[in-house]
């Protein structure tokens, strides 16, 4: 039988603050090196790293893009 691991996610002792700006698609394509085609097939099929919308505007997280590089470094490292 396969052995499972459980994971517990850390609650911060105080609130992250707010990065200085919020990231683009523009802006993530660009840090990239990708079409910004890809960013948005990303969001539909909802691979890529998380966004959030302010109104109509979407809005990427820099310290999300970051994990989100990391976890795919990590799985081609595996």
């Amino acid at each position: 039988m396969a052995e499972r691991r459980l994971t517990v996610a850390r609650v911060p002792d105080e609130p992250r603050p707010l990065p200085a700006r919020y990231l683009t698609p523009l802006d993530v394509a660009e840090l990239l090196g990708v079409p910004i085609e890809t960013v948005y097939q990303w969001r539909r099929k909802r691979t890529g790293p998380r966004g959030f919308r302010v109104g109509r505007h979407l809005r990427y997280d820099p310290n999300d893009v970051r994990a989100w590089v990391e976890s795919l470094m990590e799985g081609a490292v595996a």
